[in-house]
């Protein structure tokens, strides 16, 4: 396989015969080996993480073509993602996957599924470890399992939100507050989530949000994300939120600037007061 000659370390082919001969981990002989297996697992899942975030969606999916079967298989099995590390990695790499602006049907086929195993990763528990205990769960609260997942996402985000806010208000109060590490996986989980506008107050939360350290505690990838969604007018924005992110990710500002620029230049702009309201638009 192509990813084999450019990565050879991952052993790719090894975990995906795993992965098959797993399946959703239903017999005693196939827990015990998943168990056995799961600290070589994390290595390779945190190793084909590092690997995907350098490469992009396009290219990652060009050197493993079998990714979507291989993580596809892991989200869905139990004993993979009750151990908290796994899970997490394996959202970090669905992360890499998603196409930020998907160009063809593939694509957005493709982000459907990533979206649809990010909210089952995220509605994964102990009883939900029997898919037909699930389904007969969803329907007594009411719901399809659309309509679940959806009130899932923003009762996350509002619980999310309520728990920042409360830390920020705080203040000194060292024992209550959130550790740095947590602030910047949930950063990092909202990149492939940017523009669903039920996320939107998290997104607000986390870029109004400092913590008690000097170092940013925000990813990189978030403050890139968020600047790039907000400039193609893909997410909406208060003022504040977006002084505090070029505040706190200079770069950010750099591309707003150049992206003003670029509009004054390429547009053909009649009057003054068409200028002033491009300018003011830009918030810059």
């Amino acid at each position: 396989m192509a990813q084999d000659t450019t990565v050879p370390k991952l052993n790719f082919e090894y975990w995906l015969d795993k992965a098959i001969e797993w399946g959703q981990a239903t017999t005693l002989e196939s827990q015990k080996d998943v168990c056995l297996h799961l600290p070589q697992l994390q290595e390779f899942l945190h190793q084909l993480y590092e690997t995907l975030k350098h490469l992009g969606s396009i290219v990652a999916i060009q050197q493993f073509p079998l990714i979507g079967q291989l993580l596809g298989r892991l989200c869905w099995n139990p004993f993979v993602i009750g151990y908290d590390e796994s899970q997490k990695t394996l959202m970090w790499c669905l992360c890499c996957l998603y196409s930020s602006e998907p160009q063809n049907p593939v694509e957005l086929k493709a982000n459907s599924w990533i979206r649809s195993l990010l909210c089952h990763l995220l509605s994964s528990s102990k009883w939900e470890s029997n898919e037909a205990e699930t389904s007969t769960f969803i329907s007594t609260l009411g719901y399809t399992s659309a309509d679940y997942y959806c009130h899932l996402v923003k009762n996350m985000v509002f619980s999310l939100v309520r728990e920042l806010r409360e830390n920020q208000s705080n203040g000194l109060n060292i024992q209550g507050s959130i550790s740095a590490s947590r602030v910047n996986a949930v950063s990092i989980f909202c990149v492939p989530l940017i523009t669903l506008p039920d996320l939107t107050p998290l997104l607000e939360t986390l870029l109004l949000y400092h913590g008690g350290s000097s170092k940013e505690i925000l990813s990189s990838e978030f403050l890139e994300a968020v600047n790039e969604a907000f400039l193609k007018k893909k997410v909406s924005l208060p003022e504040s939120a977006v002084f505090s992110l070029w505040l706190r990710h200079l770069p950010s500002l750099e591309k707003a600037t150049l992206h003003l620029l670029d509009q004054l230049i390429s547009i053909q702009l009649n009057s003054l007061e068409e200028v002033a309201c491009v300018v003011k638009d830009s918030l810059l």
